[in-house]
């Protein structure tokens, strides 16, 4: 059953209109053109860290899929791409390798990105479900991860006709974890954003970063939807496609109550000058999924193809806008435009 789901929820995102019906909100902005930049772009770096691993630039490659022969080849080509432009990469969630160990295979890309930032991922609603610290460090050995992604999905669960939907006490669950792993913790959500209130109680309990996942981008509630057994189930997953904290929103809101805090900005990203938006809203990484889905599905070359056109995007977008490092890429870029 659930090898059958993720086969289903790849096929719908390259098949299906499943994007939401709300913008990321970057829109709202944009960075301030300098004429006189005063540098060659030749100086632009886009070289920084996360979580003390040195990247080539801020971008992350989105948790997507595994548990599939597609999706273990789609992880693949974007395990390399991840390897040969210096990126952070993300795995889909690995519970279907940690129920069905063959199937670990389909997640396991560190043989071809020895030098990637890695992460693991799991449903955090899973720990209310028989999973614990064992099972998530399971995941982190098996892909010889950097880090483990506990993702948050309440209302993709709650659509799904098999979904688990007891989300009762799982921030000391997520706690329990995050003080018996070796590596760090990482809490995001899936398209629908993180409030306020939501990512300070993470943080409370040591969670080292947050990725915000905001609205704007692929909706879950449209995939599920399509996924309906019923005309019943579909139509009360359809009004779900506008739900959620825009990504823009979302990212500005946390980084007010989570002023040194790590943060992962992803939802609806799709080119290079959106990147630096969400890096000088206050973003330290930006991670991208769909638009490299497609292209993970025709080789690694066009990955890389698709991923250094979003670098050489982010490269001029700092260059025009006088930032020549990440670090100088900051709110003061920014403008919000005029309605």
């Amino acid at each position: 059953m659930l090898y059958a789901r993720k086969s289903e929820h790849l096929q719908i995102c390259l098949n299906e209109r499943v994007r939401s019906a709300t913008t990321t909100g970057l829109e709202r902005y944009h960075l301030i053109h300098q004429a006189l930049p005063e540098m060659a772009l030749e100086e632009v770096s886009t070289a920084t860290e996360f979580l003390g691993h040195p990247l080539n630039a801020p971008l992350l490659i989105s948790s997507m899929t595994g548990g599939t022969a597609l999706a273990q080849m789609v992880n693949q080509r974007l395990a390399t791409a991840a390897q040969e432009l210096g990126l952070a990469m993300g795995l889909g969630s690995q519970r279907t390798a940690i129920e069905e160990p063959a199937l670990a295979q389909t997640f396991q890309v560190r043989h071809l990105a020895p030098d990637a930032l890695l992460f693991a991922n799991l449903g955090a609603v899973q720990l209310n479900y028989g999973y614990g610290p064992e099972e998530c460090l399971r995941a982190v050995e098996t892909l010889e991860a950097d880090a483990l992604v506990l993702h948050l999905n309440p209302l993709q669960e709650a659509l799904q006709p098999e979904g688990d939907t007891n989300f009762a006490g799982l921030l000391e669950k997520i706690g329990q974890v995050c003080h018996a792993l070796p590596v760090p913790v990482i809490v995001k959500e899936v398209g629908w954003g993180l409030s306020q209130a939501a990512a300070q109680a993470l943080r409370q309990v040591g969670v080292a970063a947050l990725d915000v996942a905001g609205a704007g981008g692929t909706s879950w509630s449209e995939v599920e939807r399509h996924r309906s057994a019923s005309p019943a189930d579909a139509e009360i997953a359809a009004p779900f496609v506008d739900w959620g904290i825009p990504t823009a929103e979302s990212l500005t809101q946390v980084r007010q109550v989570c002023p040194d805090t790590p943060l992962i900005a992803s939802g609806g990203i799709t080119n290079g000058v959106e990147v630096g938006v969400c890096l000088a809203l206050g973003a330290n990484l930006v991670g991208m999924a769909y638009p490299l889905l497609r292209p993970a599905t025709e080789s690694a070359q066009a990955v890389i193809e698709k991923l250094t056109i979003v670098l050489r995007q982010l490269r001029v977008a700092m260059f025009c806008s006088g930032a020549a490092s990440i670090a100088r890429l900051d709110r003061s870029r920014l403008m919000l435009r005029s309605e």
